[in-house]
């Protein structure tokens, strides 16, 4: 029994322990709630569900965008990918960080800033006297502008999964088709296309993915253009109070996670049919000159970066530096005043930067410390079952993150509005809710450059500590926590930007007190307030660039590809 209650079994126990509150039984009752007639398993509740006009066409619209959103991000991160990942372009490691920002900002900020580029109230286009007539109805407002700016948002994720797939290509493949005489079209289209083939049907299963569940964009542009979505549609309702809300809302949430978990079985199917063989060991892929054609693909890309990137951002500091929204920037109508309400003088904003910095903190901190101890029973663990357990928690953060953020924060609701049993404390309408559920969402993301820490390290520490004498706790904190720490780390700075910014996941579970940087800027925008969302948001990008600036720095101490831009 003292064995039991020390060491490695009492680390795992607590492990999964955690994925029992974290992930089973929030998604269990979810499921129960949506898929039960009568207190017996049913379909009979979906089924009803999609005799409603409003819900199919909010299935077809889901479907649409992130359909039409995931090709176009996979055909234009596989070029971009490709181009720097094959060739000689110059500054990679500025441009990837460059093309992936737009990732790292939240959605509902890319959807304000772009709206205010193009807009007939335009800054930017305003002052160089481009702006559309006033009154003209802004283009984003549409299925295509909710299509295309999914397309920016998740094209970077498009980007990264072909870049890793290209650098663990062995490059005697592409050297012996060079030989052969193949030129680089034929090069691409008959040996690197085929063998990166299961990482272009995972880049389009995580793009599809994504848009399925992103609510900042499909919110903020799909209702103007009245074209809603099952995440805007499950926030509608929820909203709406009725006496059937939460049964409705679970039912509709648990079409949306059967659409994502769908896709990724169908992702987990198609690579399988086109997997190909790759014998070697992965080097650096081939290298094409480009010769007198280098700046004019350099030019494309700092083209596209100040197309995605440049125009969107200029537009929204300038909104916030204008004095009424609408002005041209010039030196008379520019003031600081949006900046020092926000900061200064409006407690809602104040607190929503505390509150984020305290949830996105303790969430990054705590999963840091997860990581470190799953990771461990994942890469070095030496029973088959404790491995076996480690290995289906990795699977459950790996499902919580892919299914839609609305989703999990619905399963929350369902499992926390009543208070908890024993304790009789109530995590719901508390910022301690916001916590657990980024516990939930994020898990995934700092699991990641953990395990591939570990698995850089010699099996053989682990014997030489062992046969010292030292126990599973002093093995873990003389030993491994120092190695893994600056890869926990990075994790930890993911996490921290990823909930820091977010707005899926606390759209449903914020309350007056407990507002985040997210629903603030939403709500800011909702309510008309533009400028105040536009100095809220500049504030956010700035310090989501400070924040990757830093992981940055810190990836110089990691393995490659723990820190994505860094190539």
């Amino acid at each position: 029994m003292r064995a039991i209650l020390r060491g490695e079994p009492l680390a795992l126990a607590a492990l999964l322990l955690v994925a029992i509150v974290l992930f089973v039984a929030p998604l269990a009752l979810l499921a129960r709630v949506g898929l039960t007639e009568g207190g017996v398993l049913s379909l009979a509740p979906l089924a009803d569900a999609l005799q409603s006009g409003s819900v199919r066409r909010a299935l077809l619209n889901s479907l649409e965008s992130a359909t039409l959103s995931a090709l176009f991000a996979t055909l234009i991160g596989t070029g971009v990918a490709l181009l720097i990942g094959l060739t000689d372009v110059r500054a990679k490691g500025a441009v990837v960080f460059a093309l992936l920002l737009p990732m790292m900002i939240p959605p509902h900020v890319t959807a304000i800033s772009w709206i205010q580029a193009l807009g007939p109230s335009s800054p930017v286009l305003r002052t160089v006297g481009l702006a559309p007539p006033p009154g003209s109805p802004n283009p984003l407002y549409s299925p295509g502008g909710v299509a295309a700016l999914l397309t920016l948002q998740h094209m970077p994720l498009v980007l990264l999964v072909v870049l890793a797939a290209l650098r663990a290509l062995p490059r005697e493949m592409a050297e012996a088709a060079r030989l052969a005489g193949a030129g680089p079209a034929r090069l691409l289209r008959r040996v690197i296309l085929p063998l990166i083939g299961p990482s272009l049907v995972a880049a389009f299963a995580l793009a599809f993915v994504s848009a399925l569940g992103n609510f900042g964009i499909q919110a903020l542009l799909g209702i103007p253009a009245r074209y809603t979505t099952l995440p805007v549609l499950i926030w509608q309702r929820l909203a709406s109070f009725g006496p059937t809300v939460l049964a409705d809302v679970a039912v509709i949430s648990v079409l949306l996670a059967s659409i994502a978990l769908a896709a990724l079985a169908g992702q987990v199917i198609a690579t399988r049919l086109v997997r190909t063989p790759i014998t070697g060991p992965p080097q650096p892929p081939m290298r094409f000159r480009l010769g007198r054609a280098r700046p004019l693909a350099e030019g494309a890309l700092a083209l596209w970066i100040a197309a995605s990137l440049v125009l969107p951002l200029a537009a929204l500091v300038g909104t916030a530096l204008v004095r009424t929204y609408g002005l041209p920037l010039t030196r008379e109508t520019m003031t600081l005043d949006h900046f020092a309400e926000i900061l200064l003088r409006q407690e809602v904003t104040a607190r929503a930067f505390l509150n984020s910095s305290l949830a996105a903190g303790l969430a990054a901190a705590a999963l840091a410390a997860l990581s470190v101890a799953l990771a461990y029973f994942l890469q070095a663990g030496r029973r088959r079952g404790a491995r076996g357990a480690a290995t289906g928690v990795a699977g459950l953060a790996d499902i919580s993150y892919a299914i839609p953020g609305l989703v999990i924060s619905v399963a929350f609701i369902l499992a926390f509005i009543r208070p908890l049993p024993v304790l009789g404390i109530s995590l719901y309408n508390t910022l301690w809710i916001i916590v657990a559920a980024y516990l939930t969402a994020f898990f995934a993301i700092a699991l990641k450059p953990v395990a591939a820490a570990y698995g850089a390290l010699d099996p053989a520490l682990d014997d030489a500590a062992r046969v010292s004498g030292a126990g599973f706790f002093r093995r873990m904190r003389r030993v491994f926590a120092p190695l893994v720490a600056p890869a926990a780390a990075s994790g930890a700075i993911l996490v921290f930007l990823t909930a820091y910014n977010e707005v899926t996941v606390s759209a449903l579970l914020w309350s007056t007190g407990n507002e985040t940087i997210g629903t603030t800027i939403f709500n800011y925008d909702d309510g008309g307030y533009t400028t105040l969302a536009a100095a809220m948001s500049t504030v956010t990008v700035l310090v989501t660039v400070l924040l990757m600036a830093a992981l940055h720095a810190v990836g110089r101490r990691l393995p490659p590809g723990v820190v994505p831009w860094r190539i």
